[in-house]
């Protein structure tokens, strides 16, 4: 009779609050974080959107792609900046799944 034998060793280790001190510090921080790139990313934005209507009004139609690009680079970080304890989260829970 054959005992089964396991290739991979579970570690049991799950994320928990409290175990180090400075956590509520570095929540604020990354938080502060996030608020700044939001900000730069409407700057971005709106410097974007200034782009491609100068480069629509004078026939730049390099700089007007330019313009549309960075438009949509923008935009995308808006996203995921938005989102991004959603998909933390998302991600997380769905990995709490893999045995």
């Amino acid at each position: 009779m054959q005992h089964a034998q396991y290739l991979a060793y579970n570690p049991g280790i799950t994320p928990k609050e409290g175990g180090l001190p400075g956590l509520s510090v570095l929540k604020n921080v990354v938080s502060s974080i996030n608020l700044y790139s939001i900000i730069a990313v409407v700057g971005a934005l709106a410097i974007s959107a200034l782009v491609w209507a100068w480069g629509h009004h004078s026939g730049g139609h390099q700089a007007e792609a330019n313009g549309k690009k960075g438009t949509v680079v923008a935009a995308g970080c808006a996203l995921l900046l938005g989102a991004a304890n959603g998909i933390v989260a998302f991600f997380s829970a769905m990995g709490t799944q893999v045995h």
